[in-house]
């Protein structure tokens, strides 16, 4: 198998073949005449300014670890929770 990058270009050549890389390719620039949810902006900018407590963090990480688990009939959020009391973070 023979491979080579074109010098000068964003292409790659195997045996013959020719492939444009997707990650040196130029993206096309989107337009959309969506307009903005006044409501959705007013919430997302008091979200900004909120500060998140200690227990809604503690919350957040075990849906996080619960959602990321291997599917099985054995773990349960209630579960995640319990292993979570015994589990630290180092501060």
């Amino acid at each position: 198998m023979h491979w080579m990058l074109s010098s000068g270009t964003n292409a790659l050549q195997v045996s013959g073949f020719t492939e444009s890389h997707p990650r040196t390719t130029a993206r096309k620039q989107s337009q959309s005449n969506l307009a903005v949810d006044p409501e959705l902006s007013r919430l997302l900018a008091e979200a900004r300014t909120k500060e998140v407590s200690e227990e809604d963090l503690h919350e957040q990480r075990i849906s996080f670890a619960f959602g990321n688990a291997p599917e099985s009939s054995y773990i349960t959020k209630e579960s995640v929770r319990l292993a979570s009391q015994h589990i630290r973070l180092k501060p």
